[in-house]
């Protein structure tokens, strides 16, 4: 693998929330390396200590070396909440190495809050003064929510990758760690390229392969049900697919369906989302059989 030592070049930004286009890497510069607390490889150390971690048994690829470093290779996605970078993380010398996608939660000045109410329904924090922060948008409070975005994404993709690991019926990218407002999860594509997988809504598949996505969307779904969780914003745009296998990202706004007092219409905008989606490929799905089957599964029915 190619040595980097590149830092981003900053660029106008442009939200590709609902792009096909995944993919955005960048044009990249060499790095200052004045500093010398910095390695002489890559941009900074490893981050990972001090850092909340991912669960165990983490895989073997994720590198927990003090001596590791990291380098930005340049920005994978930027959206209304967050902008996603990707970041080799290397021991040196040794080629042991991590492809990281760090999504970067904006702070309260920048990010949009035009969809917080619905998905912060159920969810609390113990001082009444945060609340009252939070429910009235002040930027302290803006903050906390930064913070909730990103700790619930962490704790999400933890709990779902666990159940994958044991079912197989439910793929997530490996949370890595968590500092603040960083989230570092396994990056889901080629780790020799660093080309990202594609998401659904750029697959061409023939009706048999329709019918297996179909299949595994389903069961992804039905895992969240039995959980009592809903993904709350699922589309074709943030499940990805990569070796045939789907994988969902992007799940700061998962609704605790029983909490959150809309969470059965939660579950029904996400089925409907990605069925809308195979229907327009030309396969016959039952939505709302399906949706039945969902609220029957949390708990709702």
């Amino acid at each position: 693998m190619r040595e980097h030592e590149t830092t981003m070049r900053r660029g106008r930004r442009k939200f590709d929330d609902d792009e096909a286009d995944f993919l955005k890497i960048s044009r990249l510069e060499p790095a200052l390396q004045e500093d010398p607390d910095l390695p002489e490889e890559g941009d900074r150390w490893s981050t990972w200590d001090g850092a909340l971690h991912g669960p165990d048994p983490r895989p073997d690829w994720v590198r927990t070396e003090h001596g590791a470093v990291d380098s930005e290779l340049g920005m994978l996605k930027t959206g209304k909440e967050a902008d996603v970078f990707l970041v080799r993380r290397e021991l040196p010398g040794t080629g042991q190495v991590s492809m990281l996608a760090a999504k970067r939660y904006r702070d309260g000045e920048h990010r949009m809050f035009h969809r917080d109410a619905g998905y912060l329904e159920g969810r609390r924090v113990r001082r009444s003064r945060e609340m009252r922060a939070m429910t009235n948008r002040t930027s302290f409070g803006k903050e906390l929510i930064a913070g909730q975005w990103a700790a619930a994404e962490f704790g999400a993709l933890g709990r779902l990758w666990e159940i994958g690991a044991e079912s197989g019926l439910v793929r997530v990218p490996y949370p890595v760690q968590l500092i603040g407002t960083e989230l570092m999860m396994e990056f889901i594509g080629d780790w020799e390229t660093g080309e990202a997988a594609p998401r659904l809504a750029q697959v061409r598949a023939d009706e048999d392969g329709l019918a297996d996505l179909w299949q595994q969307m389903t069961d992804a779904l039905s895992v969240l049900a039995r959980a009592q969780v809903a993904h709350g914003d699922l589309s074709p745009y943030n499940t990805m697919v990569h070796e045939g296998r789907l994988v969902l990202i992007d799940l700061p706004q998962i609704i605790d369906v029983i909490a959150n007092p809309r969470g059965g219409e939660f579950i029904a905008r996400d089925v409907n989302n990605v069925a809308n989606w195979f229907r327009s490929r030309g396969l016959a799905v039952d939505a709302e059989g399906l949706i039945e089957r969902l609220h029957y599964e949390a708990g709702l029915r």
